[in-house]
């Protein structure tokens, strides 16, 4: 029998007019611990059609949860940031989000308050990431009490240095507190604000980010890649964040690279800003802009008419400032209230989303006896992502010039 596909509802908030049709579907027919080979097909093409799948009400142990995260990749083999790495590196941002479950090091237990006696941690304290501790500013006090608060940090779970960027992250639910809504406010002199669950994981559309361009950005995001800071949880840590969670302030505040871990320039990440959907062709703006570094461009190619074109000669941006102000000029636009699938999250879902094809953040804010538990496994991936081609680099610039 064939799996059942229903859209997830959206929030009252969507810009019906804007917001991708093909993204999120509830799955049903299906148990994601047991599957078939032809199940898993059928998921497999699913997830990349649709960039979110939902299963509810799933009983799921770390084995299955990594079992089916490596399905998408076989010859995967770590957690996307390495074994047991983000613990060790105590310089990283994500060193206290995390703990890996003993016997299946791929699978870490995230959340918020003191977990105790799960899966072979005797306990654990856990802390819910707040961008009260990674924004420049914050909300006050009083609003924060009111139930305003802020996206943390938009991101793809990546290392992004030595280790590839995962294929699949999933995301299962196993305690969660339930409370009033709160409000994100952007805080950036928009005015824009979203109405969220408590608790929610806020997601977006990279094709959608890449589609809303204007013609000079989309001529310019088809022809450039990023280069990542070298461990840049570790290098970004001392910075602070824009209010909207999307990018860092321009302060000069990264850690020096001389006072990094040791770090290998051959092990550095230069990835293309677009990336490649395997099951539909379509090209996806993935770039986690708090750690970029550097943009290379090259030309516009032969052919194409050259007015209005940015940097039609190609480039190398090494101004931070630049570089940010370039990566948040595309990225705002898909990150607006009306474009946000805010998931609100019951006991026992599972999520799964295409890491490499959204971007997502963690939301608001708990209190410390507020328990929540979730399992998160993704997988370092045996590839690098897919760019564009040199047809896709020529049919985007002709189509925009």
């Amino acid at each position: 029998m064939a799996i059942e596909l229903i859209p997830l509802p959206l929030p009252a908030t969507a810009d019906k007019a804007n917001f991708d049709p093909d993204f999120g579907r509830e799955v049903k027919g299906i148990s994601p611990g047991e599957f078939t080979p032809e199940q898993f097909q059928e998921i497999h093409d699913a997830l990349y059609k649709h960039s979110a799948l939902l299963f509810r009400d799933v009983t799921l142990t770390p084995e299955q949860q990594y079992a089916l995260t490596k399905a998408f990749d076989p010859e995967a083999e770590s957690y996307g940031h390495g074994n047991h790495k983000t613990q060790s590196t105590k310089k990283s941002i994500l060193h206290p989000d995390l703990k890996t479950i003993p016997r299946v090091p791929q699978v870490q237990l995230i959340g918020n308050g003191t977990v105790k006696n799960h899966e072979g941690l005797e306990s654990a304290a856990l802390k819910h990431p707040s961008h009260t501790t990674f924004h420049k500013t914050r909300v006050s006090e009083e609003d924060e009490a009111a139930g305003v608060t802020r996206f943390y940090r938009w991101h793809i779970d990546a290392a992004l240095y030595d280790y590839s960027p995962p294929r699949v992250t999933t995301l299962y639910g196993i305690t969660v507190p339930q409370g009033p809504p709160q409000t994100v406010r952007y805080d950036d002199g928009t005015g824009d604000e979203l109405p969220v669950p408590l608790g929610t994981t806020a997601f977006v559309s990279g094709k959608k980010m890449f589609d809303l361009l204007p013609p000079e950005l989309k001529s310019l995001a088809v022809r450039t890649k990023v280069k990542y800071a070298p461990h840049p949880y570790a290098w970004m840590a001392p910075a602070r964040a824009k209010p909207t969670g999307l990018g860092i302030e321009d302060d000069g505040l990264e850690l020096p690279l001389s006072e990094l871990p040791d770090w290998e320039e051959s092990k550095v990440m230069t990835l293309p800003i677009l990336w490649k959907n395997p099951v539909t062709g379509e090209l996806h703006f993935q770039v986690h802009p708090c750690g970029a570094q550097e943009l290379e461009i090259i030309a516009l190619p032969k052919g194409v008419a050259r007015e209005g074109a940015l940097y039609p000669d190609g480039g190398h941006v090494t101004d931070l400032a630049e570089v940010r102000g370039l990566l948040y000029k595309m990225q705002r636009p898909a990150i607006a209230p009306g474009l946000v699938y805010p998931h609100d999250w019951k006991e026992r879902d599972l999520v799964l989303f295409h890491n490499r094809g959204v971007l997502h953040t963690v939301v608001g804010a708990f209190k410390p006896d507020q328990v929540r538990a979730f399992h998160q496994c993704n997988l370092a991936a045996s590839d690098v992502p897919v760019g564009p081609t040199e047809e896709d680099i020529l049919q985007v610039c002709l189509a925009n010039a």
